[in-house]
């Protein structure tokens, strides 16, 4: 059985450090964190299930292509029998494909019957990521952000609770988030520090799709509009209308 975080543990008591860097404008090299494989392209393939999509999973997408040439795909797996169009169309409209060795990563999602998110990368030999909070930290991971042992522990914890608590919790839980959300947002811009991290992502996604968004304290609030004025937000503010 999972255990999940205590409800009443305020995350903002973790020292806050400013130390996360930004993220690259060239991206970071893609051989060195996955591992060169003699120039075949690297393939990340996910499952998720349409009734819940993986909102956090689109945006690091689109942020990813604002980094790194990417190969994309969306495919509607047999278990499924309808798919939204928007759904469909959740990576923008399908473009001209060059050649594969002119991409640095390929990103396939199939819509799919699935309990939760599963990604396999080098699909040969590893098992799969299940759960979206741990999909979402290894993509972001991809932009090769270095984080001290302090920082990268908030992070986790901000995932943790925004996947366990905020996301599944009940409305006591949910409450017990947005209380400490908003006291750390009182102190700094995002969650974790000035700067955007996954569990800015991840927190995002998960009041919107608990229909959390109108019962979010002020620092909350203003904290979501800075989100929804990034490009790869505002798209998938669309899939939910």
């Amino acid at each position: 059985m999972i255990q999940t975080p205590d409800a009443d543990f305020d995350v903002t008591n973790v020292i806050q450090t400013d130390e996360c860097s930004t993220l690259t404008t060239n991206g970071a090299d893609l051989d060195l964190m996955l591992g060169k494989d003699y120039g075949a392209l690297k393939d990340i393939v996910i499952n998720a299930n349409p009734s819940l999509p993986p909102l956090s999973l689109l945006i690091l997408h689109s942020l990813l292509c604002e980094h790194y040439k990417i190969l994309s795909a969306v495919h509607t797996h047999s278990s499924v029998k309808s798919v939204p169009e928007s759904l469909l169309k959740c990576f923008g409209e399908p473009t001209k494909k060059q050649p594969r060795h002119e991409y640095q990563l390929g990103f396939t999602l199939i819509w799919k019957d699935v309990p939760k998110p599963q990604m396999k990368f080098s699909i040969q030999t590893m098992c799969p990521i299940e759960g979206e909070g741990n999909i979402a930290r290894f993509l972001f991971s991809l932009f090769g952000q270095k984080y001290n042992a302090v920082t990268s522990t908030l992070i986790d914890s901000w995932v943790d609770t925004a996947i366990f608590q905020l996301k599944e919790g009940s409305s006591k839980e949910r409450g017990a988030v947005l209380r400490s959300m908003n006291a750390a947002l009182g102190k700094t811009p995002w969650l974790v520090g000035n700067e955007l991290t996954v569990a800015d992502i991840v927190a995002w996604c998960a009041l919107q799709q608990t229909g959390s968004t109108n019962a979010a304290p002020a620092n909350v609030q203003k904290w979501m509009k800075s989100c929804e004025n990034l490009a790869p937000f505002s798209s998938v503010i669309k899939l939910l209308k």
